[in-house]
């Protein structure tokens, strides 16, 4: 979804009630949630592990909650990335990638009471879910959260 009107560093001002983004930076941070994920399994029952999967909780809380604009890969894709970039073909809407980052927050809270909770097997799983959507929106561009708030919206709509 895009506006007509482009400002000069390339983006195009939000609507009243629809926050655009630059659909890379959502990207680039599933590329990032995929390696701390990737790595959170490799540590996974040990503080290590736990750590990490209470810093991706947090990450995910802040860009379900608080928003895009507050999660750390997109702040980080904002000021150090993007301005090395050509202004993007298109902004979209943000509420897709918003709610993914609450679907994610959903199973890293119950990986870590799970990882807190010495239920190892169970912190595994719900890490490896996370893991499989970040890693199809970092490789191919396929945001499973993204789908499913669309069909959701789909759904309701009729």
């Amino acid at each position: 979804m895009s506006s007509s009107v482009t400002q000069q560093d390339g983006t195009r001002p939000a609507t009243a009630s629809r926050a655009q983004v630059d659909p890379r930076g959502p990207r680039f941070g599933a590329a990032v949630t995929t390696v701390v994920l990737a790595a959170t399994l490799v540590f996974i029952g040990s503080t290590a592990g736990t750590v990490l999967i209470a810093w991706q909780t947090v990450v995910f809380a802040l860009g379900a909650l608080v928003g895009l604009h507050a999660q750390p890969y997109g702040v980080f894709f904002r000021r150090v990335i993007r301005p090395r970039l050509a202004p993007p073909a298109e902004l979209e809407d943000a509420a897709p990638p918003r709610f993914a980052q609450a679907v994610g927050l959903v199973f890293l809270v119950v990986a870590l009471v799970a990882a807190l909770a010495g239920v190892t097997v169970v912190a595994t799983v719900a890490v490896a879910f996370a893991l499989a959507a970040a890693f199809l929106n970092a490789v191919f561009g396929f945001c499973l959260g993204c789908e499913m708030y669309l069909l959701g919206k789909r759904l309701t709509h009729r």
